[in-house]
């Protein structure tokens, strides 16, 4: 069961600018867009504050722009409205597929993109209620200094389980932080970290303010998720993949995986399959440097080595049925 939330005060900027001011007046303050994480979080006591920076009134953080072979997605664009937009389901299936797989419908309504890409890592020694973790000595996440995943580990290894971070990783996405000084711009993949108590590559006064995407003429893309149950569910490991076809050869395979590290992961070395066919040789190297990239710990209910074996299939099946649908446009 859980605790009653703790008191804290709400800051309700009008501006993204305001946003960052405030948080570098409260360094110790949280931002909240829909609080489906947060929320549940601060009643369990997995994290605490005494300030809550709300950025549902910063209008300009949930806007979807077009430009030429782009799109700018603003971070506090919802969920449900990504999986809606004619734009999204056209040219990037991936990242809709995706948003349609987080959660439930009511949370989607809610769920906005910029929360979904900095999730927070999860770990069955962590997502537990206070006396349950009390009980156990705590972990290095919270209040502890081992983690239970990997005890004599120097870092935490909780896993990052965010859906939409895998489909923009495989889609080629850069994100927009907004500072004090400005924006700065930088690949998706430079936004992780590799460590599951720090796996946000953030400045303190810091906000995930857009991300923008290519658009890219022929390119195909989809999400794959494995789960206990078909709705509400957190991945056991997400795939997602994005792919052209130059006749009966791989103009480009770009893949990321979720649930399977401490951060979403882009997998290495596939560039050499580019004028490939997508034969045996092919689903071989995609398995190969699957299985080299992600790094599954015990952090679910389920099995180290299920989840190992099972995200390579997952990718094979993704990739064979984008190829297919590839050759039918």
């Amino acid at each position: 069961m859980m605790a009653a939330l703790s008191e804290f005060r709400v800051l309700r900027p009008a501006s993204a600018v305001d946003a960052v001011r405030l948080r570098g007046e409260h360094p110790a303050s949280r931002f909240i867009a829909g609080g489906t994480d947060l929320v549940p979080n601060l009643r369990r006591g997995l994290v605490s504050t005494d300030i809550v920076i709300d950025l549902g009134n910063v209008g300009e953080m949930r806007e979807v722009q077009r430009s030429g072979d782009t799109l700018r997605l603003g971070a506090g664009v919802t969920l449900a409205t990504l999986a809606a937009d004619p734009t999204v389901r056209a040219s990037l299936p991936a990242l809709a597929q995706a948003a349609l797989c987080v959660a439930g419908p009511t949370h989607r309504t809610a769920a906005t993109l910029g929360g979904n890409l900095c999730l927070e890592t999860r770990c069955q020694y962590f997502n537990q209620s206070e006396s349950w973790r009390q009980g156990n000595n705590y972990c290095m996440k919270l209040a502890g200094d081992t983690c239970r995943v990997a005890p004599k580990s120097s870092r935490c290894y909780a896993a990052f389980s965010g859906d939409v971070a895998p489909a923009l990783l495989a889609l080629g996405a850069e994100v927009e932080l907004l500072g004090p000084q400005g924006i700065r711009r930088l690949p998706l993949a430079e936004l992780y970290v590799d460590d599951g108590m720090r796996w946000l590559a953030l400045g303190a006064d810091e906000l995930l303010f857009a991300v923008t995407v290519p658009l890219v003429a022929g390119r195909v893309s989809g999400y794959e998720k494995l789960r206990m149950r078909g709705a509400i569910d957190f991945p056991l490991a997400g795939v997602a993949a994005a792919l052209t076809r130059d006749g009966e050869a791989i103009g480009e395979l770009r893949i990321a995986c979720t649930g399977v590290s401490s951060r979403p992961e882009f997998v290495g070395g596939l560039d050499a399959l580019a004028g490939q066919p997508l034969d045996a040789a092919a689903f071989a190297t995609i398995e190969r440097q699957i299985k080299r990239t992600i790094q599954p710990m015990e952090t679910t209910t389920v099995s180290v080595p299920y989840r190992r074996r099972a995200t390579p299939v997952l990718a094979k099946r993704l990739v064979g049925r984008l190829w297919d649908e590839a050759k039918r446009r």
